[in-house]
């Protein structure tokens, strides 16, 4: 799956890694998303099985 990930998949994984407690809505702010397509990303990437836990 990591071959598929874009930029911004990469820069919302930094910010999790950095700070694994943000609200979608903060960690949409960061990487310059709205909450929604922030939510539909991180689950993207949690039914992929890049994100755990």
């Amino acid at each position: 799956m990591t071959e598929n990930l874009d930029e911004t998949d990469w820069v919302i994984l930094a910010e999790l890694q950095r700070e694994g407690r943000l609200s979608f809505t903060e960690l949409g702010r960061r990487v310059s998303l709205g909450t929604s397509a922030t939510t539909e990303r991180v689950r993207r990437l949690e039914a992929a099985g890049v994100i755990t836990g």
